[in-house]
């Protein structure tokens, strides 16, 4: 595995460039204090699977193209008799990519799917946590071009968390910065 040939773009980027980046702009003195991309999680919430569970055999096919991998579906916790929801019932898909599939995610997010989206404008550098992990939600998963828009019955939305191992926002906003994420500049109300 070490003499492997291929590396994605993103990952030999980071290695040559970000780090050397990141380490003089927060002026680090130890290697593994530079933060670097953990892991990225994307979830897909599947309402319509309490009326129709067909749903979401057709949501983790397109979550499995999206990612790469195999989604594991996701269980409610707890019983809502309003939602005629019971525990237990499956209500969506998740996955979480790591190494070079995150990089590959994140490379096609970056310079494919975030710029299909309609009107887009950038994403909101205030959406992390506190602990540098940043979170969006996309309202198309048609955006990627790994899903056939002739093929689909039903566009979901989606949740995309990529999970970093900074010690502040700032770190990560820097470090998410660097992989030429599309923050929007200008503070919209």
């Amino acid at each position: 595995m070490a003499d492997q040939a291929y590396e994605p773009r993103l990952k030999t980027e980071y290695r040559q460039r970000i780090r050397k980046a990141l380490k003089e702009k927060f002026g680090y003195t130890n290697e593994m204090q530079i933060p670097k991309l953990d892991k990225i999680v994307l979830n897909i919430g599947i309402g319509e699977a309490v009326a129709d569970s067909k749903k979401v055999g057709a949501a983790m096919a397109d979550l499995a193209k999206i990612a790469g991998q195999k989604p594991v579906p996701t269980k409610a916790r707890l019983s809502i008799a309003s939602f005629k929801l019971r525990e237990g019932m499956t209500i969506g898909a998740k996955v979480t990519l790591r190494q070079d599939r995150m990089y590959e995610f994140l490379d096609r997010l970056i310079t494919i799917a975030l710029p299909r989206v309609k009107d887009f404008r950038g994403v909101k550098p205030t959406s992390f946590d506190g602990r540098g992990n940043y979170a969006l939600g996309l309202k198309e998963h048609i955006v990627f071009p790994e899903i056939n828009y002739d093929e689909i019955d039903q566009i979901w939305g989606m949740d995309i968390v990529v999970a970093t191992t900074a010690k502040s926002d700032d770190e990560a906003r820097e470090l998410l910065r660097e992989f030429q994420f599309p923050f929007t500049t200008a503070q919209a109300a």
